[in-house]
This record gives C-alpha cells, structure tokens and sequence, in this order.
C-alpha cells in the first residue's frame, strides 16, 4: 500500500497521476451538445494540477483531453496503488518464518559485552519456495520488526523495547555480504552458542563465509569508521555530544577488520578487548583519546592491508553457485 493510503494527511504531489473513484463533472462551461453536464467516469486517469493545501479542500484533476474536475480526496487513488497486481494477497509476516533457514544472535550477546539489560536482537536469512519468485506479489528484500516479550510483533519502527529482528532473502544478503557490509559478515561469523537455527542450507551459507572476504573489506571498514570519527569530532568541536556506543562500535569495527586482513575471519566475539570497549561505552575515556585510538588502529589497519594475503576480490562464481542450487531446491 502506498503511502496516500497510510496517511489521512498525506497530500498527493503536482504531478501524480490519479483514478477517480466515483463520477465527478467536468469544471468550466464544457457540456454535451444536447446541453446536459459532462462527467469523468469513474477509472478515468489524470494528473494533479493543483494539490490543496490540506485534504479538507478538492484536488485540480486535468485529464488527456484537457478537460479538469476538481475532486476531494477520498474521490481519488493514486494511480500507483490501483495496479490489478495489487490485489493478490499479501502474505502474512508470519508465513516467512518457516522459511528463515538461518538465525542467529547478534548485538551485544554475540560481541561478548552483553549485561543483564541487553536485548536479544536476532538476524536471519531466509529462502522461499519458488513459486513465491515467480509470483506478482513481489518478494520483501530485508524483513524488520520488534519482538516482544509478551510474543507480539511490532513495526521496527515502534518506540518500544523489544528485540530487533531482521530476516534478509538469501540473494539481498548475497549480495550485501559481496560488498563487505559489516553487519551481514558478522552474521557468519557470530559464535557457535548464539546460533538459533542452521538446517542444511545455513549450514552451507556458514561454510561459504570466507569466500566473502577479499581486500575490499579494507575500503569498507576504514573508509567508514574514519568518517564517522571525524564526523563526531566536528560535533564536539560545535559544543555537541558524541554517541559513546556508536564510538565503542567503530573501535570495535577497526579491531574486527585488522583480524579479517591477518586471514582470520571476521571477529565477532571482542572478548579480549571487552575492558576497553566498554569503557568507551560507559564515557571513561576522553573523545581525543578514542580518536587517537581510531587513528593507530586504522594504521595496523593499514599495514594489515599492505600484507593481507586475501584475494583482490571475494569468489563471486562460488557465491552465484551457491544462489543458484538453493534456489533450486525450493523447486523440487
């Protein structure tokens, strides 16, 4: 469903085309030869004009033919929401579960810094049957909501507590995974205790884990961690607050990227470096001495790169080979 239909004060743009959902008179001195008022029948498609200012007051419909009508907004769809294909069912957020074949923990419980406060937050991977491609009702790429306590769903987007859970369809986090993003190769290489669920195929997936890693891990780590330093600089430098977690987390990135270019994997668990971690979370260490921090990291970052021994690129062939045969097997 389309925004306008979400939002009693959504106010339809200049320019969108419109269905008209009742029979409206056409404006001005237009009418039949016979002297009777001409209309614009319901279905009739034509474009905003003139958008009011709220929706208590008509739209300005102008129509191939030059003819306008002015219509509230409850007489009008927009075009987009009015497809034929809209009205195949929606499958239901929960029918997705059964085909997460991967799931794992993630946030503070996998990074070895979890207190009794921390949330269960949980990333997942999932694989539908065929026929759900090759469906009109379009495929959702990543699938967010809240998980409460209680067992209800909540939008993402509630301003609750609640674990976060996000599932991913297998070729989105594919493909993520091929540009290095941080978030999807920690979900490889979480700890064998905060694994939910791996039947076969996210087993597979788990094994396929160091065909991800290349040098252009380097450009995505370092690129954006030092970014965001200096992003946060330039706030306290405007009498601003930086984020402590957020520093914690870019620490923690640099740490996790010098691991991967040594050909040890993506380090998830941050156990060693738990005390420091935490006490930049917990604002015991000054902003300049994170930032100094950041600064020595991204160098052994650097010479980490000089020598790393992965390739220039992650293994493409053996990732699409991958897609392919698990896409098959909901076929069968």
């Amino acid at each position: 469903m389309d925004r306008s239909q979400l939002s009693p004060t959504f106010i339809i743009p200049k320019g969108s085309q419109v269905v008209l959902t009742k029979d409206l008179q056409v404006s001005g001195a237009h009418k039949h030869a016979d002297g009777s008022p001409l209309y614009k029948k319901s279905g009739s498609v034509g474009e905003v004009t003139d958008p009011p200012l709220t929706n208590e007051y008509p739209y300005l419909v102008r129509f191939a033919d030059g003819h306008t009508v002015s219509a509230k907004r409850h007489e009008l769809t927009v075009r987009r929401s009015d497809a034929p294909e809209d009205h195949v069912p929606k499958r239901e957020l929960a029918a997705f579960e059964p085909h997460v074949f991967y799931k794992v923990l993630v946030g503070s419980r996998a990074f070895g810094l979890a207190d009794e406060q921390s949330d269960e937050d949980e990333r997942g991977v999932y694989l539908p049957p065929a026929d759900w491609h090759w469906s009109l009702q379009p495929l959702p790429e990543q699938i967010e909501f809240k998980r409460m306590p209680d067992g209800r769903w909540l939008d993402h987007n509630e301003q609750t507590d609640g674990d976060d859970v996000c599932w991913w369809e297998l070729e989105k986090f594919l493909r993520l995974a091929l540009k290095a993003n941080p978030n999807v190769l920690e979900v490889l290489y979480v700890p064998e205790s905060c694994i939910l669920h791996a039947d076969v195929w996210g087993q597979r997936l788990r094994a396929l884990a160091p065909s991800f890693l290349s040098k252009y891990l380097y450009q995505t780590y370092s690129g954006y961690v030092l970014s965001q330093f200096r992003k946060m600089k330039r706030e306290l430098e405007k009498g601003r607050a930086h984020r402590p977690k957020h520093a914690m987390h870019l620490i923690r990135l640099l740490y996790s990227g010098i691991t991967a270019l040594q050909g040890q994997g993506i380090l998830v668990d941050v156990g060693p470096y738990r005390d420091e971690l935490l006490r930049i979370k917990r604002e015991q260490i000054p902003f300049d001495v994170i930032f100094a921090r950041a600064l020595e990291l991204d160098a052994r970052f650097q010479d980490a790169y000089n020598v790393t021994a992965l390739p220039d690129r992650p293994d493409v062939e053996a990732v699409d080979r991958f897609l392919i045969e698990a896409r098959k097997s909901r076929a069968e």
